[in-house]
């Protein structure tokens, strides 16, 4: 078993766990941590873990599994001394999100999805997925993904022509993922289930945040997450595909303070540090 994560961990006030995407890193995080814990507005421990195989996280030795990752954070957040969290993710990290939603409910003050969906893979995309897996093993390395996926469909046409300094951010982190990590991350994305019903039982205060342009999980799948949970706000961001964090930071960070602030405002909610 996974005993630890490696963890970027800045700031006091409400803990906003922040999960992140495939096949990046915790570093891309970066704004978020520098900016969210405040001083003006909302305050929040900001706390972002590599996800196991990425960044500098061991891989251990289990089948993928989702509800694996949902656990490591569960058990993060005990040794970061923290009960309840606004807990969110963008693309594989809101899969994860969710996963925690269903094994750890009670310990959800928020949630945050980001470029994500609710709905499991169609065949055709389980099938690309092991495509993916088989081909990064056997070449032992992830120029396959660099080469179909950057500078989209990961980004949007306006961020990859007026923001060079994002792909350039966005190939590095791929660069650094192990071919392990990628080909195991793909297949606990394939073998997830649906997880609506697991969003029509979230009463916490919620935000579902896409890219305008995100051709991966794209405006559709928002509203669908949306529709079902019980007090969520959609929040699209113009001019952005599908890493949203990255490609606009200001209007993402501005989305979250919303959550955090109907978070802090909810009965219940941890006091800030």
């Amino acid at each position: 078993m996974t005993d630890r994560l490696s963890l970027l961990d800045s700031g006091t006030g409400t803990p906003l766990v922040l999960l992140h995407a495939f096949p990046l890193a915790a570093r891309m995080w970066q704004r978020q941590l520098a900016e969210l814990p405040g001083p003006d507005g909302t305050r929040a421990r900001v706390l972002a873990p590599d996800l196991r195989g990425f960044g500098g996280a061991p891989q251990g030795d289990e089948a993928p599994s989702l509800d694996l990752l949902a656990d490591d954070v569960a058990r993060l957040l005990d040794r970061a001394g923290v009960e309840r969290a606004v807990v969110g993710g963008l693309s594989m990290g809101g899969y994860v999100a969710m996963a925690f939603a269903r094994r750890h409910g009670d310990r959800l003050s928020g949630l945050l999805l980001a470029d994500t969906k609710a709905t499991p893979d169609t065949g055709q995309a389980r099938d690309n997925r092991e495509r993916i897996a088989r081909a990064v093993l056997a070449r032992d390395s992830v120029q396959l993904l660099l080469d179909e996926q950057l500078p989209h469909p990961q980004l949007s046409a306006v961020t990859a022509r007026e923001r060079p300094e994002v792909v350039r951010q966005v190939r590095e982190l791929m660069a650094q993922a192990s071919p392990a990590a990628v080909a195991w991350a793909q297949r606990a994305m394939a073998a997830r289930g649906d997880s609506l019903e697991v969003l029509a039982q979230v009463a916490v205060p919620a935000l579902v945040v896409v890219g305008e342009e995100d051709a991966i999980t794209p405006l559709a799948d928002a509203r669908a997450m949306t529709e079902v949970l019980a007090d969520a706000e959609l929040h699209t961001i113009p001019g952005a595909g599908h890493l949203t964090a990255l490609e606009d930071p200001a209007a993402f960070n501005a989305a979250a303070r919303s959550l955090l602030a109907r978070t802090a405002a909810e009965p219940g909610t941890p006091p800030q540090g």
